[in-house]
This record gives C-alpha cells, sequence and structure tokens, in this order.
C-alpha cells in the first residue's frame, strides 16, 4: 500500500541558498542568454520572459521573483505598458525592477516613468548590475511581508 502522493505545483522555488529568483524581461535572445548564464553563476535563479505579456502571465500564474530585469522596447508589450500594468497589480506592485535599455532615453526619465529600483545602459556594466540586483533584493526582502500569500502548498525540489 503506498501513501498519498505529494503536493504538485507548477511553481519553481529558487533552490536552497540562492541569491534570489529574478525575472528577466528582453527580446534579445543573446541578452537573456548572456544574462541568465551571468546571473546562474552568481547564484541567482533566472526565469526568462520575451516581451510584458508573457512576464505578466507568469506572474499571475503564481511566480515569484525578488526582482524583475525589464527592457523597454520590446515586441507584443513594451516595457513602459508592462510595468503600468505591474504596479497597478496590488499583488505584484512591490517587486522591484531594475530597467535595461539601449534606447536614448535620460537615465532618470526612465527612473521616474517605471519608478525603477535602478536605470542601466546595454551594454551592462557587470559589476554595477550586479550591485544593482543585491540592491533590489535586498529592498525586496524587506518588503514581502506586505504582499498578498500564496495559496496552496508548495514544495522546494
Amino acid at each position: 500500500m503506498t501513501g498519498p502522493s505529494p503536493p504538485r505545483t507548477t511553481v519553481e522555488l529558487p533552490p536552497i541558498g540562492a541569491a534570489g529568483t529574478i525575472l528577466l524581461v528582453d527580446d534579445d535572445c543573446a541578452i537573456l542568454d548572456g544574462v541568465s548564464a551571468f546571473l546562474d553563476g552568481e547564484g541567482y535563479s533566472v526565469v526568462s520572459a520575451s516581451n510584458g505579456v508573457d512576464a505578466l502571465n507568469q506572474l499571475r500564474g503564481g511566480l515569484r521573483v525578488d526582482a524583475i530585469v525589464l527592457d523597454v522596447m520590446m515586441p507584443t508589450m513594451a516595457g513602459w505598458d508592462s510595468r503600468a500594468e505591474q504596479l497597478a497589480d496590488p499583488c505584484l506592485r512591490d517587486i522591484p525592477v531594475v530597467v535595461i535599455s539601449a534606447c536614448g532615453f535620460a537615465r532618470e526619465t526612465l527612473q521616474h516613468q517605471f519608478d525603477a529600483s535602478h536605470v542601466l545602459p546595454k551594454s551592462l556594466d557587470l559589476g554595477g548590475f550586479l550591485r544593482a540586483l543585491q540592491t533590489a533584493c535586498d529592498g525586496d526582502q524587506r518588503s514581502r511581508g506586505s504582499r498578498a500569500p500564496l495559496e496552496g502548498i508548495f514544495h522546494r525540489r
């Protein structure tokens, strides 16, 4: 006789000891691959999305992240629209965002428009990028209590 099967979930939790979980949103496959590999090597768990719609669907589907790295210019849904919808959603608005962009807008303008933790130009200075993520994730640790808890039971894999 076997016991009950373990609960299943579609939400991936970061491995124990992970530096944090990052949602990387960019339409450039080279950026997704390169930044994901870099962050993975630094101990982060990375989930990718190729546009704002995909990112919001993952978040609304239960993905829990410590920070979002968001490109500005993307097809389907650009960073501006994605961030606006995120800020309008009480369950998602407190997730810090680090904006990365190759567009010619001033850093201060993007920081204000996105209410971003940091705004960084592409090509990324990896040291500065890592510091920005650490700051965003550390700030997220303090604000987690204000987010609505997820329903259900989740297990680490």
